[in-house]
Order: structure tokens, then C-alpha cells, then sequence
């Protein structure tokens, strides 16, 4: 309703200008659609939508089959993407606060970028989610701003401010100021010694400190996208673009484990780059509400879909499309009756949607229901026609082709531009600085060095080489280590940088844990109300981190975590879960049921940490339904209750104990029932 006037406004403008023209916009799905159908609606994504098409055009190879992850990192935020041969869609999404009920690509987004100021927090080093902005800007900016990350990469070394243009500030008519962010972050790291009492950080090491807190920041959402769904982000490649994402490519890769990135010769441009090698595409939807089995597909939900892909068809072919060029997807949206974690499944090639659906279910969320009934929400049918511009060159058969030419004297190689001095972990390296557009297909750049094309910067770190293709520069991570580095000491002493980087990783934690929880779960408490929490505790059972959810929740949390780990002593291994509710062990009222899981070393004889999640649970029992009466007079009344029990032990599900929890032991007492709503 706001959108798509102004939209309608703009496209008729635009028309006009150009005259009898074939004009198509990018919609937040992904594929291009005519004028007189793109509305507001389905525009929010539009332009982190041409990005994710850009780098699936040029970074995926159908050969190789390696899923890619991208990494559009712009000046305010950063959008996370996922490929692996085959778009990936939602249905329903949230923008601004608004719901929105229309297909758009799954598009993560961190207010993390090259604009995002740095703070100093109770203790923590900030990174966001304010933004310097266009105006005043990053302090190197020279109208008065605050420090922002730009500063930190400045101060660096990592961005040359003498190959930047002189429009910055007042005038826009000076040069990038170095010395303006080193003030600030000298009186910075004077506040934070003054805070903690420990010796004061240079500025180099305070700069860094910053930089590994935002690249941790915006491996959250990577995580939430690959490893919250059960892929390992080492099975991937990363494909970095955006104007800042080049400085960080490297060092994102390293924590998440990932060995190659690819940085398009377009990297800064590359959401306009792949509206050019755009499927126009249109869909069609309609209810299902059935459940799905062998019979109903082939009598009903076949023919259906059949249907919807004939109209979907002629739909491109009014726009002038051959019917050869058009190619089409079919889709089931299917859930376990009960839940509300619908998938979008797509057509298998033997047409067993049920067989699909809990593979995908089993993959993302690690279980199935083998004795719950799928249900079809919706079917939907997508059509797409071939771009003229054609396929893409495959950057993996390039690779494998092209002779590499390593440059083992950059000083004396056409692309040189000058040695620099670049801070990185272990203090400053003479770096030679090249340029791209000089790097010809072949040429191995080792690291560290730095590569400057005339939108964007690209730091190859140490331990990494950087060889150019046609259309990429492809980073190798080539030290030889397999997951995900880290550099930092641990160490008893108040480190603000080891803080923050901590905290987002037990936070991120703890927030996976809730969405998988609300997104499995048949109680309409937890999936609609959210009256639940998680949480993660040391091997002491202190609370280490939790995920904003129901704050009273955490209160006794701890000393439910400390009962269990006394109570069961020595009686613990790995893929054992313990249930209790009792107020004595840690609970607070009986519906608030609390499920504790020990995570054990990779030998199985320490445990390292407690993740634990306390739910509202609608009935338990007892003298009336809701299991609160205002009349009980004995905690039996109340419902169920316990101490605490292996819900699972050593990875097997104790479904009898749990039966005799909620029905036999509360139906055992008198004038009392056992619970009432079993299946939630």
C-alpha cells in the first residue's frame, strides 16, 4: 500500500523516457518480471536480490556442485545468501515489522558494514548496529564523525587513503584523513585501560580488535543460514561482494572454515551486474489445505499443479517468449500436522513429496515424525525464460585450464603499485599493493597483499593466495589448517575484544537453539506465543549467554542447570537430555518445564558446557485444566511434577519415562487428572 504508488509513479516515468522498449524489474524472488506487474510488494529484496543472482551466475559451477555463500557487504549492513545449484525461497517474511506473504530469496541481513560505528559497552567492544552514514560518515570522512569500521581498516593499512579521489570533507574537495581516526582511537584505548585497569592497547591493536569483532558479527548470520539448517559452511565457498566485503573476505572465510572465495572483477556493482543475467520469472500459488499421501497426489494435487504450470506458461509466452525457452519448477508446502515448520519441497524425481519432505526435515532440523501426517499448505509452480545474454563462464573449468603464472617479484610485475605497510594479527608486513584490472588470467598473487580495483579493495591475508580469472579473483586459503582459524590467546585477564567476539558466538548459540525450537514444535505456547527460553552455562552450570527471549524464565535457570549436574553425578554422557520442572530443583511454576542437555569434549569424559530450554507448557495435569489453580493447596494439585530424568539416554528417547511423568503419575493422585493435551 506505501510502495507500490510510488513504485507505479516511478515505472510509468521511466517508460516514458525510454520510449517502445522491453522494460523488466527485479523482484525480491529473484527473477525479472514486466512493468506493468512489479509492485511494492514484491520489490523490498530487489536489489540484494540481483546480487544473489549475480553471484550464482559466476560463482556456481554445475560440475563441481560446490554450494556457495554470499557475503554482500555494503556500507550500513550485510546481506548472507545461500546457492547450491537451485534458488532458495520463503514465503513468509517480516520487514520493518511488517509481515509479508510473498516469495522472496532467503536473504540474512547484519547491521554490520564498512559505515558501522565502533563503542566501547559495559565492558565490550560494539560494532554496530548504529551506522556513520553518508553524513557525517566514518571520522576519516573529515566532517566531524565518529569512528565506524572504515576508520579501522584505514588505520590499518588495509585501505590506501592515496588512491581514493578527493571528495571528502566540507568542500568534498580533500583526501581521506588518517590522522583523525588514530586521535580517536588513542583516546578510546586510554578509556578502556581507565575501565578495566589493564595496560592500554595501541591503536593498531585496538583497530583490529574491532575489525575481528564485526567479521564475527557477520559470520552470525552465515551460521544462522548454513549451520541452523544443517550445512557445514566448510562445504562451501564463499562469494564476497559489495564495496567493503573485499577487506574482510579472507578473514570471514578463516572462522568459518571455508578455503576458497571468489571476488567478481564486478565485486562493488555485482547486484546491477546480475540483473543482466536474470530468468524472467513468474509464479503461480494456490491453497492446498489437504494431507498428502500417494492417492491425493496423483488424483488431486497433480493434476492441480498441472495447471498452474499451463498458466504460469502462458504467461511468458504473452510477454513474447518461445514455449521452448521456458522451463518450469513444481512445488509442495509441506509440514507435519501439529507444526509450523513448513517446507518447500520440490518436486523428486519420483514424485514421493513425503519421502523428499523428511529427508529435508531430517537434514535441517536432525529428526522426523514418523507417526504424524504431512500436511499440504500450498502448491506453487515457478516458470522461468532464459536471459538473452546467455550462460556464464565456469570459473572452476577456468581454474582447471588456465596456466598459473605465481608473481614471485610483485615490485617488478606491470600491476605493481607500491610496497605498503599493513597491520595484521601478528603486527605490520611490508605488503605489495596491485592493481586488478593489470593482474592478467593466471597470475597468483600470494598474500599478504593488497588489490585495488577502482571500486573496492581486496586484502589477501597471509596464509592465502589470490589467482586471477577472466571474471574473478578466486582466494585459496593454502596453509594447510582445516577448520576455522582464530589467533587470539585465551587468557584469564579482561580482554574487550575477546569478550565481544565470545559473546557473539554463545549468543548466536542460544538463539539457533530458539529458533529450532519454535519452528519444530506443536504446542501453540512455544510456536505462536513464545513463551520459552534458551540459554548456555558453563560446566558449573553459571549462566554464560541467553537469547532474547522470556527474561523471567532465566532467573533459577542456573541453579536448575547446578541440581542436575549434582543430582546425576557421575552419571552423565554424551546424548543424555534430563527433564525436571520441581520448584526445589530449579523450577518455577510446574508448567515451566525444563529440558537440560550436558555437551561433552570430543573424548566424552569432560563436560564443557549446559545448553538448557524452559518452555510454558499449556496442561500438565492436575485438579483442573491449565495446571495453575488458584485453589491448590499441595504441589501435586498443580500437575506433574519432578526432581529430574533422562528424557533421553545415551541418544535414545525415553518415551515411557516421559508418559509416566505427565499421565500415570498424575492421574495416581486424587481428584486429579493426568495431562490433557499430551500430543502438544
Amino acid at each position: 500500500a506505501y510502495l507500490t504508488p510510488g513504485i507505479r509513479r516511478y515505472v510509468a516515468g521511466f517508460e516514458r523516457g525510454l520510449g517502445p522498449v522491453r522494460v523488466e524489474f527485479m523482484q525480491s524472488d529473484g527473477g525479472l518480471a514486466p512493468a506493468h506487474a512489479f509492485s511494492g510488494l514484491r520489490a523490498i529484496l530487489s536489489g540484494p536480490a540481483g546480487g544473489v543472482v549475480g553471484y550464482a551466475a559466476t560463482a556456481y559451477s554445475s560440475a563441481a556442485r560446490v554450494p556457495v555463500i554470499g557475503f554482500d557487504m555494503g556500507g550500513t549492513s550485510t546481506d548472507v545468501s545461500r546457492y547450491d545449484g537451485r534458488l532458495e525461497h520463503i514465503m513468509e517474511a517480516e520487514a520493518g515489522g511488517v509481515a509479508i506473504a510473498a516469495p522472496q530469496l532467503a536473504i540474512n541481513t547484519v547491521a554490520a558494514g564498512g559505515g558501522s560505528r565502533l563503542f566501547f559497552r559495559s565492558g565490550l567492544l560494539a560494532v554496530g548496529p548504529e551506522s556513520a552514514g553518508a553524513h557525517p560518515g566514518p571520522a576519516c570522512y573529515r566532517k566531524g564523525g565518529g569512528l565506524a569500521l572504515t576508520d579501522a581498516n584505514l588505520v590499518l593499512g588495509r585501505l590506501r587513503s592515496e588512491h581514493f579521489p578527493s571528495i571528502f570533507g566540507p568542500n568534498e574537495d580533500e583526501r581521506l584523513d588518517v590522522e583523525a581516526p588514530r586521535r580517536l582511537f588513542e583516546e578510546l584505548a586510554q578509556t578502556i585501560a581507565a575501565s578495566n585497569g589493564a595496560k592500554s592497547m595501541t591503536v593498531e591493536a585496538l583497530a583490529v580488535g574491532f575489525v575481528h569483532i564485526a567479521n564475527e558479527a557477520m559470520c552470525r548470520p552465515i551460521r544462522a543460514l548454513t549451520e541452523a539448517r544443517g550445512h557445514a559452511p566448510h562445504d562451501h565457498a564463499l562469494a564476497c561482494f559489495g564495496g567493503a566485503g573485499g577487506q574482510h573476505a579472507c578473514a570471514v572465510a578463516a572462522r568459518l572454515g571455508i578455503r576458497r572465495v571468489f571476488v567478481h572483477r564486478l565485486a562493488s556493482v555485482l547486484s546491477a551486474h546480475g540483473l543482466a543475467l536474470a530468468e524472467v520469472a513468474h509464479e503461480e500459488q494456490a491453497a492446498a489445505a489437504t494431507v498428502w499421501t500417494p492417492d491425493t497426489h496423483r488424483d488431486t494435487l497433480l493434476p492441480r499443479l498441472q495447471a498452474l504450470e499451463s498458466a504460469a506458461r502462458d504467461r511468458l509466452v504473452e510477454q513474447g517468449y518461445s514455449s521452448s525457452s521456458v522451463s518450469a519448477l513444481r512445488f509442495l508446502h509441506l509440514r507435519y500436522e501439529g507444526t509450523d515448520a513448513a517446507l518447500m519441497v520440490p518436486e523428486p524425481a519420483d514424485s514421493d513429496y513425503a519421502r523428499a519432505f523428511e529427508a529435508m526435515h531430517k537434514h535441517e532440523f536432525g529428526f522426523v515424525l514418523h507417526d504424524r501426517k504431512i500436511a499440504v499448505d500450498d502448491i506453487r509452480v515457478r516458470v522461468t525464460a532464459a536471459p538473452v545474454s546467455g550462460s556464464h563462464a565456469d570459473v572452476y573449468a577456468e581454474l582447471e585450464s588456465t596456466s598459473h603464472m605465481p608473481i614471485t617479484d610483485p615490485a617488478s610485475h606491470p600491476a605493481f603499485v607500491e610496497i605498503a605497510k599493513v597491520y595484521f594479527d601478528d603486527g605490520f608486513h611490508e605488503t605489495p599493493v596491485l592493481r586488478l584490472g593489470d593482474l592478467a588470467p593466471g597470475s597468483v598473487v600470494t598474500g599478504p597483499a593488497v588489490v585495488l580495483d577502482r571500486n573496492s579493495t581486496v586484502l589477501v591475508e597471509p596464509g592465502w593466495t589470490a589467482t586471477a580469472t577472466s571474471d574473478q579473483l578466486v582466494l585459496d586459503h593454502v596453509d594447510g589448517k582445516q577448520h576455522a582459524i582464530d589467533d587470539t590467546q585465551i587468557s584469564d585477564e579482561p580482554d574487550p575484544v575477546q569478550l565481544a567476539v565470545f559473546a557473539h558466538r554463545f549468543m548466536g548459540i542460544a538463539e539457533h537453539m530458539g529458533r529450532a525450537l519454535e519452528k519444530t514444535s506443536v504446542s501453540t505456547n512455544i510456536k505462536e506465543r513464545l513463551d520459552f527460553s534458551c540459554a548456555l552455562f558453563d560446566p558449573q552450570g553459571n549462566l554464560v549467554a541467553n537469547a532474547p527471549h522470556i527474561p523471567v524464565h532465566l532467573g533459577s535457570m542456573s541453579h536448575a542447570v547446578r541440581f542436575q549436574l549434582e543430582r546425576f553425578a557421575g552419571n552423565l554422557r554424551s546424548g543424555d537430555v534430563l527433564l525436571a520442572n520441581h520448584p526445589h530443583a530449579g523450577g518455577s511454576h510446574l508448567p515451566d518445564i525444563t529440558v537440560i542437555t550436558p555437551v561433552f569434549s570430543d573424548d566424552g569424559l569432560h563436560i564443557i558446557f549446559f545448553v538448557a530450554s524452559r518452555a510454558h507448557h499449556a496442561d500438565i495435569g492436575g485438579i483442573s485444566p491449565g495446571s495453575m489453580p488458584p485453589s491448590s493447596k499441595e504441589l501435586f494439585e498443580e500437575g506433574a511434577v519432578t526432581m529430574g530424568f533422562k528424557i533421553v539416554d545415551n541418544g535414545e528417547f525415553q518415551e515411557p519415562d516421559l508418559r509416566s511423568f505427565l499421565i500415570d503419575e498424575p492421574a495416581s493422585h486424587p481428584g486429579c487428572a493426568a495431562t490433557r493435551n499430551y500430543r502438544d
